[in-house]
């Protein structure tokens, strides 16, 4: 039980100090008053022209996520690669064939989603 007391401390001073940082700023932080000039959009001193809202091309969106599985898999693959350290090559390798099949997976699937593989309709 005690184990949790001092979770439970910790927790409540984490959140007083993260409070108490944000009320101070609040009271000691100098104000201006909003102007329409300090309201009116700009970008490094110049005017803003036209709208913000543009299209992206969707191969952006497919290497940010091909990214971030090989990402998550090298993730996964630190602590199995520490634990076997010394026991060789075979145990690394038995440890890494889920992750190389789950990103083999995740490829497959995002090459099989892409537009080019869609056959028109007749």
């Amino acid at each position: 039980m005690s184990d949790y007391a001092l979770i439970c401390v910790f927790s409540l001073l984490g959140t007083f100090f993260a409070g108490g940082a944000i009320l101070l700023s609040r009271l000691i932080a100098p104000r201006s008053p909003d102007t329409p000039r300090k309201l009116a959009p700009y970008e490094c001193s110049m005017e803003s022209i036209g709208s913000a809202r543009i299209q992206f091309k969707v191969g952006y969106y497919l290497f940010a996520l091909i990214f971030m599985v090989f990402d998550v898999e090298a993730l996964f693959l630190f602590p199995c690669l520490a634990n076997f350290r010394d026991a060789g090559a075979g145990a690394v390798l038995s440890c890494c064939r889920p992750a190389v099949a789950s990103a083999a997976r995740a490829a497959l699937s995002l090459v099989r989603a892409s537009p080019r593989n869609r056959v028109p309709c007749a």
